[in-house]
Order: C-alpha cells, then structure tokens, then sequence
C-alpha cells in the first residue's frame, strides 16, 4: 500500500512539473488560453507568495516551512498504517514538494488554472495546489470522523 501511494506521489509531482513545464512554455506570462469561455482558463502567472499571493515575496520563509512540512509528512507517512491517512498524506506530500520545487528552483511558483465562477475571478492555482488541498480536506474528513468516533476506512 505505501509504495503505490508513494508512486502516486511521484505521479503527481511529474504532472504537476511537467503541466508548468508545458504552460511556461506555452502561454506567455500573464496571458490566457480560453478553454471555455467566461468560465476556464489556462493563464500563465507567477507567485511569489502564497494563496491569493499572499506574503508576496517571502521566498525562503515559504523554502523553509514547505521543506518543514515535507518532513513532517514523511515521517507521519513512515509511521502511520491506516490507507486513508496515507493516501491523504501522500497527496499533501506531493503538493508541497511540486510548489517547493519551483519555489527553490525559479523563486515563485507558476500557476495555470482559472475559474470565473459566477463573476468571481477565483485566484489562479496548480496541479500541487489541487492536490495539497484534496489531501487536506480527506485528513480534515478523518479527523473530523474520528474526533465522533465514526468509522472512515
């Protein structure tokens, strides 16, 4: 079971990478691609900080707790043996190195996917994102469940 996880790990961290590979590649910084119209975009942006850009421009505070976080995930993930828990970490592992990654290699991360939901532009997020916030929300189900004594196998 925790080596299929972490392959899904690794999985992740090669789509994540190779989608802003593609991107950075593809559209020119600060454009978009229209995929569907008013709704989804593809639009090539640089952050500097963290989500809706916060703390813009704190590289290495932000180099260090994501490599504080990876470390923490690996060791839980050594430790732990419930599948859910592993899954959950091994998705948030995954969004943490990719955005660590560019964070270390190019000092921001690059950022794809826009959604204009109802008017709302929601801020511009990654591959890592999706999968930082998919971990987070199954292990925020788990403690949640447990904290009621409820089964969540």
């Amino acid at each position: 079971m925790k080596k299929r996880l972490g392959l899904l790990s690794v999985v992740i961290i090669a789509i994540d990478l190779l989608s802003k590979a593609w991107i950075d590649k593809t559209i020119p910084l600060w454009e978009s691609l229209h995929v569907i119209p008013g709704f989804f975009s593809l639009r090539y942006v640089r952050n500097t900080g963290a989500a809706w850009s916060m703390f813009d421009g704190q590289k290495w505070l932000f180099i260090v707790l994501a490599t504080a976080v990876c470390i923490v995930l690996a060791y839980y993930y050594v430790k732990e043996d419930k599948p859910v828990i592993l899954t959950a970490i091994a998705l948030m592992f995954a969004g943490a190195f990719g955005n660590l990654f560019d964070r270390a290699i190019y000092g921001y991360v690059r950022d794809m996917f826009a959604f204009n939901i109802f008017g709302y532009q929601f801020p511009v997020f990654n591959v890592a994102d999706m999968s930082l916030v998919v971990g987070v929300f199954i292990l925020a189900i788990v403690l949640y469940l447990d904290e009621r004594g409820q089964k969540y196998e």
